[in-house]
């Protein structure tokens, strides 16, 4: 969808393989994905560009945010945040930072020293309401501080967090519009922030979040569901005309067999006719897949 989107509005299109997220990633995961990609039709202008090529940059951001005071080292354990926080955060259970080591510690250093164990860098929420104008969803509020709490934007092995390596990427590559999926909606006002607080404020993109293909229970599509992969359906002879063809239904588009590849949504995707809900793979969508095997 972000490509048939940018295609419309003739944005250039960059690939970026986020490989940095330690033990997840699975040798050879970048490859298939590009695999689907071309298989669907889907090209783009710029890139591969690797994150895991990038670690100087987003050292380079945390070690400013700590230098102004806008981040700070954290030595506590999940287990300890859960328990201190009054409750989890409603959408992805994940529990608020009450701000224990806030103030705590003089520097990284003495943190590391003070506990024995090197630190988390979390990002320092500042009070108040976070407001923007989703291409798709409209006006969006959030009180960061209240509803999310100071976040991390590196690990304790000092690998770049998701917030932070997003927006370094995002800025060096001049991203002007960003595609996702809305389970990533509050993610936003704190991309936001970081923007902010590196003097970028001027360069915030804007984000347009798109309904998740999740399964029967409501939830994304994992291994639970069973395997749901293009390469899955891919390796049983389905075509990927087929599979666009169902993508073209779920967005309101009649999927008439001219639908063969990406490029023939470009002109009939209406953004506006987009489910406002998340769109449930179900087990007839998957018969229906496996009934055009070739």
């Amino acid at each position: 969808m972000n490509w048939v989107v940018a295609r419309q509005r003739g944005w250039r299109v960059v690939l970026r393989i986020e490989d940095i997220d330690g033990p997840r990633i699975k040798g050879g995961a970048d490859a298939l994905a590009i695999e689907d990609l071309r298989w669907l039709g889907v090209d783009w202008d710029e890139g591969p560009v690797y994150q895991s090529a990038g670690l100087d940059r987003y050292a380079g951001a945390v070690k400013r945010l700590l230098g102004t005071g806008a981040a700070y080292p954290c030595a506590c354990t999940r287990r300890e945040v859960e328990l201190a926080a009054s409750a989890p955060h409603a959408g992805d259970g994940a529990a608020v930072y009450p701000g224990t080591c806030r103030g705590r510690f003089a520097s990284v250093e003495r943190a590391a020293t003070e506990t024995g164990k090197a630190p988390a860098i979390r990002f320092a929420v500042p009070e108040g309401v976070v407001d923007f104008v989703d291409g798709f969803r409209g006006r969006q509020a959030f009180d960061v501080a209240k509803d999310l709490g100071d976040f991390v934007i590196a690990k304790a092995d000092g690998t770049p967090a998701y917030q932070l390596a997003v927006v370094v990427d995002d800025a060096a590559m001049g991203v002007t519009e960003v595609v996702r999926g809305d389970d990533l909606v509050d993610s936003t006002p704190r991309q936001i922030l970081l923007y902010r607080a590196l003097g970028m404020g001027q360069s915030v993109p804007r984000y347009w979040h798109l309904p998740l293909v999740v399964g029967t229970d409501g939830r994304r599509l994992a291994k639970r569901h069973g395997d749901t992969r293009l390469a899955f359906y891919r390796e049983r002879g389905v075509s990927a005309g087929r599979v666009l063809r169902l993508l073209a239904r779920w967005c309101g588009i009649e999927p008439g067999p001219e639908i063969t590849k990406a490029a023939d949504l470009v002109p009939l995707l209406l953004i506006e006719k987009l489910p406002r809900q998340a769109v449930v793979f179900r087990e007839e969508d998957d018969r229906w897949l496996r009934e055009g095997a070739g």
